[in-house]
């Protein structure tokens, strides 16, 4: 019996998805919105699920966008500065690409432990019913490199390979037309990680031990670093720091800290620190828990 051979060429259509006189809507904008707007709706029906008040997870989201994007940018223009010093302008350019999802969890963090101590509510707690949210955005934002032909990995001639036009090829890879399409691999590591985080946070809604406040958002950061950290190793554009990746160098920061963090809950038994106190959370009026 003959086994059927299958290939997966991907093509980008182009980073354009309409253009209405000088106006261009582009694929890349169109899948950061939609992330938002699906992980802003999956945290609030978590939050239903914790008999949190889901109109603060809405008014976080806010809180992430501000945080998050601008950081993100930020994080990669400071790695590529050669390529904005002489027009400095287009730094701002997010729409063409170019963000780096380390800076975003970075920014997001800031602007989270900011908004849990003004509303006297656990950072942790957002943090857990944030992290499937965050996961999923980037499972979904990573398709944005797909169709902005970037953030590739190195030739292969494997059935599954991303065909990359020669003006997006690196120096010296010219040649090649083909390429690991690294964006597919990290979207799929994602999709696993997310449903990893769901059943974890199901788990605790099922009779079961409930988990510790902080497991999930820790689960979060050791298995998506876990995956960023060897799928950085096929790209050819990573951000450097001399002959260093800094995807693998902080990825490796996240995984220490994800297992520390676990660690430290279930093998000593400690409760994570927290911009608030027990007694301040109780105090938050938008804190407080929902009645069932």
């Amino acid at each position: 019996m003959l086994i059927p051979h299958l290939a997966f060429q991907f093509t980008s259509p182009g980073p354009i998805l309409i253009e209405l006189g000088p106006i261009a809507i582009r694929w890349y904008g169109l899948l950061i919105a939609s992330a938002v707007l699906i992980g802003v709706t999956l945290s609030q029906y978590l939050a239903k699920r914790r008999n949190v008040d889901p109109e603060l997870l809405g008014d976080l989201a806010i809180w992430l966008v501000v945080g998050a994007i601008p950081c993100a940018r930020l994080y990669y223009v400071a790695f590529q500065w050669e390529n904005y010093a002489d027009n400095p302008a287009s730094a701002i350019a997010i729409w063409k690409g170019g963000i780096a999802i380390h800076g975003a969890i970075i920014g997001g963090i800031i602007a989270a432990l900011i908004f849990a101590k003004i509303n006297k509510i656990s950072f942790w707690q957002l943090a857990d019913l944030v992290a499937p949210s965050l996961i999923l955005g980037q499972a979904i934002g990573r398709w944005g490199n797909f169709f902005n032909s970037e953030a590739f990995g190195a030739p292969t001639d494997l059935p599954w390979k991303l065909y990359i036009p020669p003006q997006n090829r690196p120096p010296g890879l010219i040649e090649y037309e083909y390429f690991h399409p690294t964006f597919l691999y990290e979207s799929l590591w994602n999709l696993l990680v997310f449903g990893l985080l769901m059943t974890l946070f199901f788990r605790g809604l099922k009779g079961k031990p409930k988990l510790k406040l902080g497991t999930i958002f820790l689960v979060y950061l050791a298995a998506y670093s876990g995956g960023r950290i060897w799928i950085e190793g096929l790209r050819t554009d990573s951000l450097m720091l001399g002959p260093v990746r800094i995807a693998q160098l902080v990825s490796l920061g996240g995984i220490i800290l994800g297992v520390a963090g676990l660690s430290w809950l279930y093998l000593f038994k400690r409760s994570l620190p927290d911009v608030v106190s027990a007694s301040e959370r109780q105090s938050g009026d938008r804190a407080d828990s929902k009645t069932p």
